[in-house]
């Protein structure tokens, strides 16, 4: 359904009244006429979402500017409303990174959101565009900004749905039919956000690749760095990208089709070890390479995760077909680097090459000193024991672990996440271990919540698998028609360029070869499905 044009006249602040939100004071509101407005908007960027190109849209901009009265703060929630061939919907979209929203990626999502029809909503959460919290993060040395890390984690995302449902009713004369939010990574941290703590601010959530677990998972990103200066061993990233692609090598059979993808991580086992001594020719140098026992220690411990120095367990590791030392996807900020990344000299020494994500965190909010630096941590019991601090003061903040999601259920609402088992920055196994949590929690969770493991993907997008494109599309058809995502579609095309189309199957489900196929390209004689307890 498309809705009447709005009149220019329309987008003027003066037309526009102040929204009411509780707890806060409106500071200012701007509406500003943008027109002919053109853009191709790729699915590698604008995640859940198929690609799209816009031509000649109209849309107000309106930007809504408000306070919390003595937290000293200022939040701005920016909304895109089509002046024409609205579809009665509203889409909030995420952030990325250390980014709340209102930044180069959001702008992209937002920009396609338009062209689907919506009205398009994000908001910068209080914190700015900085890609890195340390701008924030501490009012003075010793001192931890809380008011800035709530209205990053939680407050503004409640905020930012009653403005921009607040706008939408004024600017049309009507309320949006129906609300969505719909983001990755940070996004998808956002969308769990939201549904575990203000279960009414959206009919569904598309959360994909969800950096929650935020309090086990941001110290666990700088566990490879930092076991790299605790041992002074930094693999070059030839020897390192040699043992993933054996694991690669070793585990992609096991699903009964050899396509490059691991897709059975269950059954996949490969040891690092064996490797050792073995003589590989680096193909972006030219050269012959050993690789060394501490290669093989450096991968092996980045797979496993963080331990205690007696093995005790304290987070996931990233799976097998990860980039170690950077992944392929087309990203904006860390996803181009890997725990294991190193850069090294014309000489043959080589450094760490951090994320910024852990060791950021660590520094700003364990220490709160920005003068430390994580290069100080001397043993894998001290790594432990900040990352412990880091759990206990903020887990309950930011973690975004909470799994009783029948709040979200009883109102209504539906939720759909996807992650790549070749994520390299957000270990997908911290995703399977939260929906596992939400099926004890909530047994009938497959009504409302379904969770789809992507093979090959890398963070968000990117990778060698293909992306769950259709993810949102099945989303609102489940909101609106009750049509259950049994299933996602999913394409992509091996190293010889041979396409491939397959489906997805919600966890714990298993896509299995179908024994008489004779076209393991199609996705329709290649699979049928296996609940798996």
């Amino acid at each position: 359904m498309s809705y009447s044009a709005v009149p220019t006249l329309a987008c003027a602040a003066s037309a526009i009244p102040y929204p009411s939100v509780f707890g806060a004071e409106i500071l200012g509101l701007s509406a500003n006429l943008v027109q002919n407005f053109s853009r191709d908007v790729s699915d590698q960027l604008f995640y859940n979402h198929p690609s799209i190109s816009l031509k000649g849209l109209d849309y107000c901009n309106v930007t809504v500017i408000y306070t919390h009265p003595g937290q000293n703060d200022t939040i701005n929630v920016e909304t895109w409303l089509p002046m024409k061939s609205w579809n009665g919907r509203l889409q909030a979209l995420g952030g990325g990174g250390c980014v709340a929203g209102r930044f180069a990626l959001t702008y992209t999502a937002m920009a396609g959101a338009l062209g689907e029809g919506y009205v398009a909503t994000t908001t910068d959460g209080g914190i700015g565009m900085s890609y890195v919290p340390d701008p924030w993060a501490l009012n003075s040395p010793g001192n931890v900004n809380l008011y800035a890390l709530q209205n990053f984690a939680s407050v503004s995302l409640n905020d930012q749905s009653i403005i921009a449902k607040d706008v939408v009713n004024s600017f049309y004369g009507q309320s949006a039919k129906y609300s969505y939010w719909s983001g990755c990574s940070q996004g998808g941290r956002q969308g769990f956000m939201l549904a575990q703590r203000y279960p009414d601010a959206y009919d569904g959530i598309a959360a994909a690749a969800p950096a929650f677990n935020w309090g086990q998972f941001i110290p666990a990103a700088s566990w490879t760095q930092v076991m790299m200066e605790v041992m002074g061993q930094f693999p070059p990233k030839c020897e390192i990208d040699t043992l993933t692609d054996a694991a690669v090598a070793a585990c992609d059979p096991l699903d009964g089709v050899t396509d490059g993808l691991i897709s059975d991580l269950a059954a996949c086992s490969f040891d690092p070890f064996s490797m050792v001594g073995k003589i590989v020719n680096c193909t972006s140098t030219g050269k012959a390479v050993t690789i060394s026992n501490a290669s093989a220690t450096i991968a092996n411990l980045t797979w496993t995760g963080p331990r205690k120095a007696n093995g005790e367990f304290l987070w996931y590791g990233v799976d097998y077909q990860a980039r170690l030392t950077g992944s392929d996807a087309p990203q904006w900020t860390t996803a181009d680097l890997g725990y294991a990344s190193t850069t090294c000299s014309s000489n043959g020494t080589c450094v760490g090459v951090p994320t910024g994500l852990g060791e950021a965190w660590l520094k700003f909010f364990v220490k709160k000193d920005p003068k430390w630096n994580y290069t100080l941590i001397d043993s894998a019991d001290e790594y432990a024991r900040l990352f412990q601090a880091f759990v206990h003061q903020y887990d309950s903040i930011i973690g975004t672990s909470y799994a009783d999601l029948s709040q979200f259920r009883d109102v209504g609402g539906k939720l759909i996440t996807y992650h790549g088992l070749a994520d390299g920055l957000i270990p997908t196994k911290g995703t399977s271990d939260y929906y596992d949590r939400a099926m004890e929690l909530t047994p009938d969770v497959k009504d409302f919540f379904r969770y789809f493991e992507v093979p090959g993907l890398a963070h968000c997008a990117g990778g060698f698998g293909g992306q769950p494109t259709a993810t949102f599309r099945a989303l609102v058809d489940w909101v609106e028609n009750g049509v259950v995502p049994e299933t996602l579609p999913i394409k992509f095309n091996d190293t010889a360029g041979t396409q491939y189309d397959r489906i997805l199957c919600p966890y714990p489900a298993k896509a299995r070869l179908i024994s008489n196929s004779s076209d393991v390209t199609k996705a329709a004689s290649l699979f049928r499905f296996w609940f798996v307890a």
